[in-house]
C-alpha cells in the first residue's frame, strides 16, 4: 500500500509539476524579470500536499482530472504567493524556502511583491478561464472558496494574528483558531475545490469532508511546529528553529513536543472519522492523512 501510494502521490505531483509550467507565463515573455521570479518561486519544489488533496477529493465522485488539475494549480499559486510574501523582512523575515534562496533575496523585495500579487490573480484567472464544474454555479462557489480561504477571513487573517502573537502567550483555542485561519483555510479549499469538481456530493457528504480538511489543516499545523523544533534546516528545506527565535507561539510552546505529536494523532483519527461516509473511496484521503501525519519534512 505505501508503495501504491507513492506511485500514485508521485504521478500527480509530476502532473500538477507539468501543468503549472504551462499555465505560469514563460520567462521570456515581458516583464521577464517579474515572470521568472513567478516561475522560481512556483516550480520544481514543495510536496504538492494541496493538490494531491484535491486529486484525493476529486476521487470521491469521479472528478475529471483534467478539472481538479486546474483548480489543483490555483490553490498552489496561492500557496506560493503566500509563500514569497510570508517571507519578506516586513513578515517572517527568510532567507531560505525548499532550499533555495527565498524570492526577495534571489530578486529583491519589490520583485518579491509583484510576484506574490501576480500569482494570486493567476490563480482566479485560471478558475473563471476553465470549465471546472458541471454548473456556473458550482463554479462560482469555487471562486468564493477560494477568495476566503486566502482573505482576511482566512489565510490572510490568519497571518495578521500570528504577527501580533509574538512575543505573546495564547490559549490552545487562541493557537487553533489562528491556525485554522493561517493554515487550515487554504488545505480545506483545496480539499473542497477538488470534490466541487465532480459529481455533486449531498449535503451529509460535504460537511463530512470539510470536517476532514479541518482536522487535517490543523493536523498539518501541530506537524509543522514539532518539526520546527526537532528537524534540521537541511530535512526541512527552510530556517529550522525559526519559530522559537522568534517567540512565536506555537503547538509545541503551548503543550510540548509529546503532547503535540498526541494530538496530531487524535486529529488523525477524528479525520478518518469523517471519511467514514465514503467507504473505499475515500483511501486516497486516508493515505494522504497518514503522510501529513507521519512525514519528516
Amino acid at each position: 500500500m505505501i508503495a501504491d501510494f507513492q506511485d500514485w502521490a508521485r504521478s500527480r505531483q509530476v502532473r500538477i509539476e507539468t501543468s503549472l509550467q504551462t499555465l505560469l507565463p514563460a520567462a521570456d515573455v515581458p516583464p521577464e524579470r517579474l515572470h521568472d521570479a513567478m516561475r522560481y518561486t512556483v516550480l520544481g519544489g514543495g510536496k504538492r500536499v494541496r493538490p494531491l488533496l484535491a486529486f484525493a477529493a476529486g476521487e470521491l465522485n469521479n472528478a475529471d482530472e483534467e478539472r481538479v488539475t486546474i483548480a489543483a494549480a490555483a490553490v498552489e499559486l496561492i500557496h506560493a504567493y503566500s509563500l514569497v510574501h510570508d517571507d519578506l523582512p516586513c513578515m517572517d523575515d527568510d532567507v531560505l524556502r525548499r532550499g533555495k534562496p527565498t524570492c526577495h533575496v534571489e530578486y529583491d523585495q519589490a520583485i518579491a511583491l509583484l510576484a506574490g500579487d501576480s500569482l494570486q490573480s493567476l490563480a482566479f484567472q485560471l478558475l473563471a478561464e476553465y470549465r471546472l464544474a458541471d454548473s456556473p454555479q458550482m463554479q462560482l462557489e469555487m471562486i468564493k472558496r477560494l477568495a476566503q480561504a486566502a482573505g482576511s477571513r482566512g489565510m490572510a487573517g490568519g497571518q495578521a494574528v500570528d504577527l501580533a502573537s509574538v512575543g505573546k502567550t495564547l490559549s490552545l483555542p487562541e493557537l487553533e483558531f489562528m491556525h485554522i485561519h493561517k493554515t487550515g483555510a487554504l488545505i480545506r479549499a483545496a480539499v473542497m475545490l477538488g470534490a466541487y469538481c465532480g459529481n455533486n456530493l449531498n449535503e451529509s457528504q460535504l460537511t463530512s469532508l470539510d470536517h476532514f480538511a479541518k482536522c487535517i489543516g490543523l493536523a498539518f499545523q501541530v506537524v509543522d511546529d514539532v518539526l520546527d523544533a526537532e528537524a534540521t534546516t537541511a530535512t526541512l528545506g527552510k530556517t529550522a528553529g525559526k519559530d522559537a527565535e522568534n517567540n512565536k507561539p506555537t503547538y509545541v510552546s503551548i503543550l510540548g513536543a509529546n503532547r503535540a505529536r498526541e494530538l496530531a494523532e487524535e486529529l488523525r483519527r477524528d479525520a478518518y472519522q469523517s471519511l467514514e461516509i465514503f467507504g473505499a473511496t475515500a483511501g486516497r484521503l486516508r493515505q494522504l492523512t497518514d503522510f501529513i501525519i507521519h512525514r519528516e519534512f
